[in-house]
């Protein structure tokens, strides 16, 4: 073993002390005079990640979500803020916290010395609850967060937030009839049930929101008299956003959905918007003598399971848009169903694993469920796969004859003998206008869609007229026979002016 003679570690040692002593104190004097040094120079301004803190339309007696301010010195220099407050002062709705620091501490709103390093940065954080008002209009309220320099210099941040007052419901059961109006939002939580022997009845411009875990359950009848201009629409209760262009409105599984149950029936739902649910409207199996469920008009989309889930029932769809489901935009499973002019278009953008726009057949699992009727006119079936329109049926029953497409365009294997389909035209998956280039508008990144087809779509034309005029309007209210040819679907094409 080869060692070093002590006595050189020892002079290496005490040199590099030395120099340590030497010029260590003048580092770390030069780097913290540097750092900590700070300006009152007027000119010397904080900057911020947003000009206002915009809160989303918000209803009263709910809190909101946090918001978040970064203030930001980029100068040379630090600047040290003097005073925090709310231009409200105790009054003020707002509550906010200045880097780590409550303003509701104080009952004026104000907190006190800040330091913001050079090119450093601080955080605040908003939140807001506003008191009811009692009263049916949505009302602004504003207040501004004025941040106070030491060298005088005030800067002023507005916030902003529109309130909303609304009804609340908390496992609520009807058991008498009952008419919902539009002049407020009403809110449900844990449970909404209709009776048997009730009617819920919606008016047009109804709003019921629903707390997660919440959803519709009836028993009776559930009348839903919607309009083009004002619609009935069904959705969760967030009214905040996942991302600046994402509110949580358009993500799907916010809430339950609406089940109609065995001894529900002559339900008639008009203009009808049920959106961001874990499921949309789910009729279970009831005696076909009677009608289970009619849709005029309606909008079923962006949703966590199937849209329209139908299981030995008698129900007729007309004018409605089904899309954008994890499972199957329509299941169909025995019973008697008739749609006509229907979009179920499924471009469900979450998942890969999404379900069919049609799901039709005769059993469930190993159950035997006749299917008596399942016809389809002038509809459109499409979406990201090249075969959406699947179906299972028990070996040996002869119903094949029971299901229909007529006059359709449709997403799916063109059937040898062509049996039960008529005058149908197929989406060519190697065409140029395939799957979702004969729409309008597809954009997954905000979950906004338009399923009006383009000039050129083969959906354009191809409608029987007879059935057509029987909805001269599609789901806009826009004519449906202006050239004497109808498109397929509830949407149909408008040229635009030059």
């Amino acid at each position: 073993m080869i060692t070093a003679p002590k006595h050189r570690h020892q002079r290496g040692l005490k040199t590099f002390l030395m120099l340590c002593l030497t010029y260590l104190p003048g580092l770390v004097l030069l780097s913290c005079d540097d750092y900590d040094e700070f300006t009152t120079d007027r000119s010397s301004l904080l900057s911020f990640s947003a000009d206002t803190v915009k809160f989303d339309t918000l209803l009263t007696t709910v809190s909101s979500s946090t918001k978040t301010l970064l203030v930001y010195n980029r100068g040379d220099k630090g600047v040290r803020i003097s005073k925090v407050a709310l231009e409200g002062g105790a009054a003020s709705p707002f509550r906010i916290n200045v880097d780590g620091q409550d303003l509701t501490r104080t009952e004026a709103n104000v907190a006190t010395d800040f330091e913001v390093r050079r090119r450093d940065s601080i955080v605040v954080r908003a939140e807001v609850t506003l008191e009811a008002r009692n009263q049916d209009d949505p009302f602004a309220i504003a207040d501004a967060l004025l941040f106070t320099l030491e060298s005088g210099v005030q800067q002023r941040i507005p916030l902003t937030v529109v309130g909303q007052d609304a009804y609340f419901m908390k496992a609520c059961t009807i058991t008498t009839d009952t008419l919902f109006t539009a002049n407020r939002p009403i809110v449900v939580y844990d449970s909404l049930v209709v009776g048997q022997s009730a009617t819920l009845t919606l008016a047009a411009g109804t709003q019921l929101m629903f707390h997660e875990g919440a959803g519709l359950l009836v028993h009776g009848r559930l009348l839903a008299q919607g309009s083009l201009q004002q619609p009935v629409i069904m959705r969760g209760d967030r009214t905040d956003h996942m991302f600046d262009y994402l509110p949580y409105d358009r993500l799907p599984g916010r809430w339950e959905g609406v089940r109609f149950s065995a001894t529900s029936h002559d339900n008639d739902l008009t203009y009808l918007d049920l959106h961001s649910g874990l499921y949309g409207l789910v009729c279970d199996s009831s005696d076909l003598s009677v009608q289970k469920l009619n849709l005029l008009s309606c909008r079923v989309h962006n949703i966590g399971g199937d849209g329209l889930r139908l299981r030995h029932c008698k129900v007729s769809v007309m004018n409605s848009e089904i899309s954008n489901t994890m499972g199957h935009c329509v299941s169909l499973l025995g019973g008697d169903a008739t749609f006509v002019h229907c979009t179920l278009a499924q471009f469900y953008p979450l998942s890969a694993a999404r379900g069919y726009a049609l799901y039709v057949g005769n059993r469930d699992e190993d159950i035997y469920i006749p299917l008596y009727n399942g016809t389809f006119i002038n509809c459109v079936m499409t979406g990201y796969a090249d075969d959406v329109v699947q179906g299972t049926w028990v070996a040996g029953q002869d119903n094949e004859a029971h299901y229909s497409f007529v006059n359709c365009f449709l997403a799916t294997e063109i059937p040898a003998d062509n049996y039960g389909f008529t005058d149908c035209v197929y989406d060519d998956p190697d065409g140029e206008l395939r799957h979702e280039k004969n729409f309008q508008l597809m954009d997954t990144h905000a979950f906004v869609y338009d399923f009006t087809p383009v000039e050129k779509s083969g959906i354009r034309g191809i409608a029987a007229t007879t059935y057509a005029a029987t909805l001269p309007t599609d789901r806009l209210g826009r004519t449906r026979l202006t050239d004497g040819r109808a498109d397929a679907g509830c949407y149909s094409f408008v040229a635009t002016e030059p």
